[in-house]
C-alpha cells in the first residue's frame, strides 16, 4: 500500500469530501470515527491524520476529544473546523463561545508565510473561504503561530512548523472555499512529503492480491444488476480468481429496456464470465399485484430476490463467498460518529442484506472507493464507457418510478417513454453532464384530443438533475427547443401517454429518487 492518510470523522456532515480530495491528490486515505482505539489508530499506520469538523462544542466537557496517540505519533496533523478547536484545547490553547460566529462565505487575510498555503495564498492577500463555526479559538496553544485572521475568527488559520500541526477554522474540503483541495494537497505532499502515487492501477493490483487472499479456492457468487457497482465487482473478482466466480442476473422486469439482454452479451459474450439469467418477472410481478406503498413495494422486491437469488445459488451448487459491490460511503454511513454499528444492513442494487441461512462470507472489492473512483477502476479494467459512465438507477428499478400500483403495460409504457427520453439526451451531448435523468408514469389520467380522437392516458414527468455528490441536485436547464422534441417524440411513439410534464424541483440534502 502506497502513503496512507487517516481521517478521524468528529461528525461533520462534509467529512466524505475531505476524503475526496485528499484521494484525487493522488494519496489513500480512510475515515475512522474520533473514538477509535489506539491499536486500531496504530494498525493503521498513518503517515499523516487530519481531524474533521463537527457539530459539537469543545467547550463542552462532554463533548469529542482526538485520542491522545494523534499527537504523539509523529506525524503532521491538520486540524479543520471542530479539529482545529480540540486541538488546541488539547495542547493548551482556549476556546470560547458566545463571540462572532461565522456561516457561509467569509474572507481570510494572510499575513504569513506557511507552507500549508505554498504557491497557493501567498502572504498579504486576502482569500474566499467557507466558515461554519460558533465557537473559536481565542489563544493559542504553545509552539503555535498566527498565519491567517477572518472577520470572526483571530486564528483562522495556525502553524506549529516544528511539529507539524496546522489548524483551520474553515472548510478547505468544499467547493465554497476556492484552491481549498490545493490546500489539502499541500498538506499531503509538501507538509507530510506524501509521494501521492495512488492510482487505480495500483488498487487494481492490491485488490486482485487480496482477492486471491481471501477467496483462495473458494467459489463465489456475484448479483448483477446491470449498474455500474456490481458491474466492475465482477469483471475485478474474475480478473482475480477466474471461472470460481458465477454472476447471476435476476431480471425481476423492472429494469431498462433492452438492459438484460446487454449484461448478457458484455458478461456472458464478451468477458466469458459464467452467468445464470434468470427470468422472474413473473414473480415480482405477481408479489406486488395491488401494491401502492412506496416502501412496501421496497421490501417485496428485496424478499422476493433474495428467494428467487438463493434458488439460482442452489442450483449452481452453491458457493463460499458472495460477491457485492459496496461502496465507501456505505461502510462509513453503517457506522455513526461515535462509532457504533447501524441497524442498516447495506441493500446494494440486487441484494437486499445478506440472509444467515445463506451461510456465505462477503466479498466487497470495492469498499474502499467513492463512486467516481469506481468509475475509474471500470475505465481501467476496460469496460465500456456505455456502462461505467451509466446514470444511476436505484435498486428497486422502475418500481419507485411509477406511483401506485404496477403493472406490466404501466411497465411497458415507462420503459419506452425512458428510452426516447435518454435517446434524445444522448444525441443533444448531454448524457455526461447530466448526473441522473429518468421519465416517472405519474398515477394520473387525463383526457386529450389526438389528432381526431379524443384520448384518455397518462401523464408522463421528465426528470434530470446535476449533481457532484448524489446528495443534493438542482434540476438541469434543458432549452425549450429540446424538451418540446422530446414530449413530440413521446407522445408520437408511447401509446399510453398523451401528457409530459418537466420537473423543476431542487433538492435538499437527501435522496433524489422519484418517490
Amino acid at each position: 500500500m502506497s502513503d496512507k492518510v487517516l481521517i478521524l470523522d468528529f461528525g461533520s456532515q462534509v467529512t466524505q469530501l475531505i476524503a475526496r480530495r485528499v484521494r484525487e491528490s493522488g494519496v489513500y486515505c480512510e475515515i475512522l470515527p474520533f473514538n477509535a482505539s489506539e491499536e486500531r489508530l496504530k494498525a493503521f499506520g498513518a503517515d499523516a491524520i487530519i481531524l474533521s469538523g463537527g457539530p459539537a462544542s469543545v467547550t463542552e466537557s462532554h463533548t469529542p476529544r482526538a485520542p491522545q496517540y494523534v499527537f504523539e505519533a509523529g506525524v503532521p496533523v491538520l486540524g479543520i473546523c471542530y479539529g482545529q478547536q480540540t486541538m488546541c484545547a488539547q495542547l493548551g490553547g482556549k476556546v470560547e463561545s458566545g463571540h462572532h460566529r461565522e456561516f457561509g462565505r467569509a474572507f481570510v487575510d494572510i499575513f504569513q508565510d506557511c507552507t500549508l498555503f505554498d504557491g497557493v495564498w501567498p502572504k498579504g492577500t486576502r482569500e474566499q473561504v467557507w466558515m461554519s463555526h460558533g465557537d473559536r479559538v481565542v489563544s493559542l496553544p504553545p509552539g503555535f503561530r498566527t498565519v491567517a485572521t477572518s472577520e470572526g475568527a483571530p486564528f483562522a488559520a495556525i502553524a506549529d512548523d516544528t511539529r507539524r500541526f496546522y489548524g483551520v477554522q474553515f472548510h478547505p474540503e468544499v467547493a465554497h472555499t476556492p484552491h481549498g483541495a490545493a490546500l489539502l494537497k499541500n498538506f499531503t505532499t509538501r507538509v507530510a512529503g506524501l509521494k501521492g502515487d495512488w492510482t487505480m492501477a495500483h488498487f487494481r493490483k492490491h485488490a486482485i492480491e487480496q482477492i486471491r487472499k481471501q477467496v483462495g479456492k473458494g467459489r463465489v457468487i456475484c448479483g448483477l444488476s446491470g449498474g455500474v457497482d456490481s458491474s466492475v465487482a465482477a469483471v475485478l473478482i474474475h480478473e482475480a480468481i477466474g471461472d470460481q466466480l458465477t454472476c447471476i442476473l435476476v431480471d425481476h422486469g423492472l429494469m431498462r429496456m433492452g438492459e438484460a439482454d446487454q449484461v448478457v452479451e458484455l458478461f456472458r459474450g464478451h468477458y466469458n464470465i459464467p452467468l445464470v439469467h434468470r427470468n422472474a418477472q413473473p414473480d415480482f410481478l405477481g408479489k406486488l399485484d395491488g401494491v401502492s406503498d412506496p416502501e412496501q413495494k421496497r421490501k417485496i422486491i428485496g424478499a422476493t430476490f433474495i428467494d428467487v437469488f438463493e434458488e439460482e445459488a442452489k442450483k449452481i451448487g452453491g458457493a463460499d463467498f458472495l460477491a457485492q459491490g459496496t461502496l465507501y460511503p456505505d461502510v462509513i454511513e453503517s457506522v455513526s460518529f461515535t462509532g457504533g454499528p447501524s441497524v442498516t444492513i447495506k441493500s446494494h442494487h440486487n441484494v437486499g442484506g445478506l440472509p444467515a441461512r445463506m451461510r456465505m462470507k462477503l466479498v466487497e472489492p470495492l469498499r474502499e472507493l467513492f463512486k467516481d473512483e469506481v468509475r475509474a477502476l471500470g475505465r481501467e479494467l476496460g469496460l465500456p464507457e456505455s456502462l461505467v459512465g451509466r446514470h444511476p438507477f436505484p435498486g428497486p428499478g422502475l418500481a419507485i418510478r411509477i406511483p401506485g400500483e404496477i403493472t406490466g403495460e404501466k411497465l411497458d409504457i415507462l420503459r419506452k417513454a425512458d428510452n426516447v427520453y435518454l435517446d434524445e439526451i444522448r444525441k443533444a451531448g448531454l448524457y455526461d453532464k447530466i448526473w441522473q435523468a429518468f421519465a416517472v408514469l405519474l398515477p394520473v389520467r387525463t383526457v386529450g384530443v389526438m389528432g381526431d380522437a379524443r384520448s384518455y392516458d397518462y401523464v408522463c414527468a421528465l426528470r434530470a438533475v446535476t449533481s457532484t455528490d448524489g446528495m443534493t441536485a438542482d434540476s438541469y436547464p434543458f432549452e425549450h427547443a429540446f424538451l418540446s422534441k422530446v414530449c413530440t417524440r413521446i407522445i408520437n411513439e408511447v401509446r399510453g401517454i398523451n401528457r409530459v410534464v418537466y420537473d423543476v424541483t431542487s433538492k435538499p440534502p437527501g435522496t433524489i429518487e422519484w418517490e
